[in-house]
């Protein structure tokens, strides 16, 4: 999962790919704002057929959160 939200962040937000580590935080290290995380969000949910409460949206900080929590769903 890892490797597709790098992937996507990368495209969405112009930034080398090398950036996206999983200790990345979006919006300080990536230079994402609450808009470029929940156009994120939608094309994950769009992408593998899931939904992503709002709630769970304020917990993600780093690029490893997002990446646990869909990991998470996958269980």
């Amino acid at each position: 999962m890892y490797d597709i939200v790098k992937t996507v962040l990368a495209r969405q937000l112009r930034v080398d790919p090398e950036r996206v580590t999983l200790d990345a935080q979006i919006k300080k290290d990536l230079g994402a704002d609450s808009l470029d995380i929940l156009q994120l969000l939608m094309r994950l949910e769009d992408d593998y057929g899931i939904v992503i409460p709002d709630k769970a949206l304020a917990t993600f900080v780093t690029v490893g959160d997002v990446v646990s929590y869909l990991d998470s769903l996958k269980q």
